[in-house]
């Protein structure tokens, strides 16, 4: 059958980025990202920009979605949403092969699942009323509208409850229905669990290493408070509490790879739920370029590849 789009998804550390890139360079494609942090500016080590990825054999290959949104903006589900049908739309018509690549999951889902989304209705009145509850009615609204939260920050922090509250009120996640959906061909990259550790534990020191430390202290310096960047993810919640003196460094350091660790876990879980649900995805144990080109090739229709 054809492919309208070629999907690269798989844990943290697992290598997607530059495999991404090499098949893209190959097959004549250009990069969504999806990424729920890349899209900030400011924020490179941290959210692992690691943009020489997108040089293949000296040639830069396009990339999308990345540094999009200042720190200060709400990039959330919506606003992905819209952004990736401006790109994929523009890279079709230049008879370019479009390749999301990516670990976040529920961006991946809405467009492979094609989520029907609209608009969060942020009518003040509505905000007002949520403010005015406790986080236990808070959390008791939000697990009502949809108990199968899989990100555990929206069920903890005050103001990520009520912004997921707003835009489950105002979403409809749509599977059976869907509208000009796309085809994608959907490549999982995986590891054995102890080499995902092993790679986690490593980037990480690399990262701090690299100034990952002096990033978040520029942050906090331009005014963006220690919740917005516990926001923005794990490695910046945990660094922010090292320089507040919350966490002496070994504290910072252990809590934080051992979160990563868990983080990976649950980009797997949410991968085998997209499988229950009708997604399918070829799993390979790691990224071997030869093999999952060729892989491709046999998928792909002569008559669907870009020129």
């Amino acid at each position: 059958m054809g492919f309208d789009l070629i999907t690269i998804l798989g844990p943290t550390a697992t290598g997607k980025t530059r495999l991404g890139a090499c098949l893209a360079n190959h097959f004549n494609g250009e990069i969504i990202s999806a990424d729920s942090r890349q899209v900030y500016k400011f924020m490179d080590i941290g959210t692992g920009k690691d943009l020489d990825d997108y040089v293949v054999d000296d040639v830069p290959i396009p990339y999308h979605l990345i540094d999009i949104a200042e720190p200060t903006d709400e990039y959330n589900l919506y606003r992905f949403h819209k952004d990736f049908n401006t790109v994929y739309d523009a890279i079709r018509d230049k008879n370019k092969f479009p390749f999301l690549v990516g670990g976040t999951g529920l961006y991946l889902s809405s467009i492979l699942q094609n989520y029907l989304l609209k608009q969060s209705v942020k009518s003040k009145e509505r905000i007002n009323e949520l403010e005015k509850l406790s986080e236990y009615e808070l959390r008791k609204i939000l697990l009502k509208l949809n108990p199968k939260q899989h990100n555990i920050t929206d069920l903890i922090n005050r103001d990520r409850m009520i912004k997921a509250i707003l835009i489950e009120e105002s979403s409809d996640h749509n599977f059976n229905e869907p509208t000009d959906p796309i085809t994608s061909l959907n490549i999982g990259i995986k590891l054995e669990r102890n080499e995902i550790n092993k790679r986690i534990t490593e980037r990480l020191k690399k990262r701090l290493d690299e100034g990952m430390i002096e990033e978040v202290k520029k942050l906090l310096q331009m005014g963006i408070s220690n919740e917005k960047l516990a926001f923005f993810g794990l490695e910046y919640k945990y660094i922010a509490l090292y320089l507040t003196e919350e966490l002496n460094y070994n504290d910072m350091f252990q809590k934080l790879n051992s979160a990563i660790h868990n983080f990976a876990k649950r980009q797997m879980t949410w991968f085998r739920k997209m499988k229950r649900e009708g997604v399918e995805i070829n799993w390979f144990d790691g990224g071997d370029f030869e093999v999952i080109s060729k892989f491709i090739e046999k998928r792909i229709d002569y008559d669907t590849k870009p020129a």
